[in-house]
């Protein structure tokens, strides 16, 4: 099966029914609290727990599009349908998940792993607080397209303001007064190289 960008849509059929399930936020945030976390979430997909199906397919379809493949559904052996759909269900969650352009990089030893509810949060404010998008929007929006956005929205307040402290030459109170001198905001390197470096953490604390 040929893996599916986060950004598609993931097609599940049976019978002559096709219900898209796009992973947005709002899906994410709803089926991590379900459950109490993703293992659960998981291990009841692996066992076919038909409620935790409801959800899933729901989630990522909307009840309208999915009262069809339902209906058909509840006609049919379970089984036919556990198997047609079963790749897709884990293939949808897994694209719950976001990637970092950061990720595969050595952090810090100390760095503490950030749950997936805080990261979902984290991923919400920083489409509608930082990049401006409407709750909507930022809702229905994947954890991977706000995750290249805000990337992308640092980069360019990094090439208008500068590289982080980090990375230039001398100390912090002399990036400091550079910056003073220049009209920058002498804390915005700071800003937002500690968002870059939470966003960073998005594969390493979420266990799943």
């Amino acid at each position: 099966m040929k893996p599916q960008l986060a950004y598609d849509a993931i097609a599940l059929e049976h019978g002559g029914h096709t219900v898209f399930l796009r992973p947005s936020l709002r899906a994410a945030m709803h089926l991590e609290r379900l459950h109490g976390g993703f293992p659960v979430l998981l291990r009841k997909l692996e066992e076919f727990d038909t409620l935790t199906v409801w959800h899933v397919i729901t989630a990522g379809g909307g009840k309208a599009a999915t009262d069809a493949l339902f209906g058909y559904v509840a006609t049919q052996p379970l089984s036919g349908f556990a198997n047609a759909a079963i790749a897709q269900l884990f293939e949808f969650v897994m694209a719950l998940f976001p990637t970092s352009a950061d990720d595969g990089k050595a952090r810090p030893e100390n760095t503490d792993p950030l749950p997936w509810t805080d990261l979902f949060k984290q991923l919400y404010g920083y489409a509608t607080g930082w990049m401006g998008w409407p709750p909507e929007i930022a809702l229905n929006a994947t954890p991977q397209e706000i995750t290249d956005a805000f990337e992308a929205h640092m980069s360019k307040l990094m090439a208008i303001h500068g590289a982080p402290e980090e990375e230039q030459n001398g100390s912090i109170e002399e990036q400091c007064q550079e910056n003073v001198q220049n009209g920058l905001d002498p804390e915005f390197d700071r800003a937002g190289l500690a968002n870059l470096r939470a966003l960073s953490t998005i594969r390493e604390g979420q266990m799943i």
